[in-house]
């Protein structure tokens, strides 16, 4: 069944004129910032404290616009007798975003929370050779990382937080069970009296020293045969 000749045209006259009569909304960027989603894709930021150099997230970057150097450094044993330890430490960390696709994957396979998405998006440049920002700069954009939405109260417990409750209360008993030992061992201790080498016969402290007489001269006048010199 064939339509009526020019009703394509007519349905989009009506949307033009039923849009034209609404009021329009203007977003003045940029003096006023769009309000984003928090799970915006904006840039990547690094908390670099968290990166072991395990190299996965540029293993696994399906565009290979990460870039990381990084060298050995030798540890010292922890305690004496140990051994000594390798460990790696970050000289650069970059990313290409002329090359990033957002696709998020360095994100998700990272193993120790170190990249985050950030709203941020003003970083145009006038040079596509400036769009590779290094670390100091993936690090300023980690402060912009919104914090993560709170956690359901009606949620079962995550395992880790259990496991780790548990740990630290066995370390709490484990503390007080040896404060406890320590406070009574002082107890017996200070309640018990041993022989005092320094008292002499009249009760009070007197040092002995050799007289000349052939007998002992004590610092309270009296000698060892308990004569007064």
């Amino acid at each position: 069944m064939m339509g009526i000749p020019g009703s394509g045209l007519a349905k989009g006259l009506a949307v033009t004129l039923r849009t034209m009569t609404r009021k329009s909304h203007t977003a003045q960027y940029p003096d006023a910032q769009p309000e984003l989603p928090p799970r915006t894709r904006g840039v990547i930021g690094l908390f670099e404290e968290n990166c072991t150099v395990c190299m996965l997230c540029a293993r696994e970057c399906p565009d290979w616009c990460i870039y990381i150097d990084s060298h050995k450094e030798t540890v010292p044993p922890a305690a004496p007798g140990g051994r000594e330890r390798s460990r790696n430490v970050l000289d650069r960390f970059a990313i290409d975003f002329a090359l990033c696709m957002y696709c998020g994957i360095c994100i998700e396979v990272c193993p120790f929370d170190a990249l985050f998405w950030s709203p941020e998006f003003e970083y145009a440049e006038e040079d596509i050779r400036d769009l590779t920002h290094e670390r100091d700069k993936l690090r300023e954009w980690m402060w912009t990382v919104p914090a993560p939405p709170a956690l359901d109260p009606r949620a079962e417990e995550p395992k880790e937080l259990g496991a780790a409750r548990k740990a630290a209360d066995k370390l709490a008993a484990a503390e007080a069970a040896a404060a406890a030992e320590a406070e009574r061992a002082s107890g017996t201790s200070d309640g018990t009296d041993g022989p005092n080498a320094t008292n002499g016969p009249n009760g009070n402290n007197a040092t002995d020293e050799p007289n000349a007489s052939g007998g002992t001269h004590t610092t309270d006048g009296s000698d060892g045969n308990g004569a007064a010199t």
